[in-house]
């Protein structure tokens, strides 16, 4: 794999778009083949997996007394401390980001190249959440699209309650989605990824269109503008159909999913598996909308730039969706 930060070469921009437009192809950019992007699979959500299989053979099988000796070192690994720059852990992300890249296959698309600087931080609005935010991999840090040399992932909290999950999410640069932790990535210059619907995003989720769930979500462009960060708008087409899925409907499900912060689904992949479908992914990068820095945003405030962004989310989608295979997708922000 090339050198982090090191220019890639790109697609020119389509008659359409203008001289800042790059594109980038993980498959071209990462030759691989289905063994190393199944093995990526495994190691970036098949520990999700292994952790609920070792416990149910465990309890079916073992004498309970070693069942608790199996959910004790479990638990052991929940805490265990992770050194977050270990270079194997670096070396085994790269792999993972690459490979990843490349399976689907995802591609990058970026409005304009030139509008991001290296020496700032911005805050990236991603959607869909589908049942996996797959496509983020394009944006990671590890990945080297995009021309920004420090950027986070922000993920759910019980990703870092879940054994060896933990470990692989923290090398492949995802943190906590907590106001502490994003205010403090964007203080040391990072750039933050989130995906503003969230986990609960996956209860309204519907076929035959795409689910934005935005209008209460206005936490991430508060902390934006108190931090005088650009908000990005991101989209990615296609990767609402890397698995297929199945969840209830009815009030008392919508209560539960409020309650856990959590909507649970069925889904699966190739052949029943956790392995998802090699579906072509596009994820379009928008222009970043500037912000002045505003350490105490009034509500009205808040609410004016919120609407800037979903403005500009629906136009990015608009724009690239027939380009990239999607032109009569509709997209609902809810």
């Amino acid at each position: 794999m090339e050198e982090e930060g090191e220019e890639r070469k790109a697609a020119g921009p389509g008659p359409e778009l203008g001289s800042g437009y790059r594109q980038f192809s993980g498959r071209h950019e990462f030759p691989s083949n289905m063994m190393h992007g199944i093995i990526a699979i495994g190691l970036w959500i098949g520990t999700m997996h292994f952790n609920a299989l070792l416990l149910f053979l465990s309890f079916l099988f073992l004498p309970f007394s070693r069942f608790l000796v199996v959910f004790g070192l479990l638990l052991v690994f929940v805490f265990l401390p992770i050194d977050t720059y270990s270079k194997s852990g670096r070396r085994l992300s790269r792999y993972v980001c690459k490979h990843l890249c490349s399976y689907f296959p995802t591609t990058l698309h970026v409005e304009d190249i030139h509008a991001f600087h290296p020496d700032r931080a911005y805050v990236f609005g991603y959607e869909p959440h589908s049942v996996l935010p797959i496509g983020v991999v394009a944006l990671a840090e590890l990945t080297g699209f995009m021309p920004l040399p420090k950027m986070k992932v922000l993920a759910t909290s019980i990703v870092f309650y879940t054994p060896f999950l933990r470990h692989m999410w923290t090398w492949l640069g995802v943190a906590p989605a907590t106001r502490k932790t994003f205010s403090s990535l964007l203080d040391a210059g990072y750039s933050c990824i989130i995906v503003p619907g969230g986990v609960q995003e996956t209860f309204y989720m519907e076929r035959g269109s795409e689910i934005a769930f935005l209008k209460s979500r206005r936490g991430f462009v508060r902390i934006a503008m108190e931090k005088g960060c650009p908000l990005v708008p991101v989209f990615c087409f296609g990767q609402s159909h890397a698995y297929k899925w199945w969840k209830p409907g009815g009030k008392l499900y919508l209560q539960f999913s409020r309650a856990i912060k959590f909507s649970p689904i069925l889904f699966w992949g190739i052949f029943g598996s956790p392995i998802p479908y090699q579906h072509p992914m596009h994820v379009v990068v928008g222009e970043p909308i500037e912000l002045k820095k505003n350490p105490q945003p009034t509500v009205e405030e808040v609410l004016e730039v919120h609407g800037q962004f979903v403005q500009a989310l629906q136009d990015l989608f608009e724009r690239h969706k027939a380009r990239v295979g999607y032109a009569d997708l509709p997209l609902k922000v809810l």
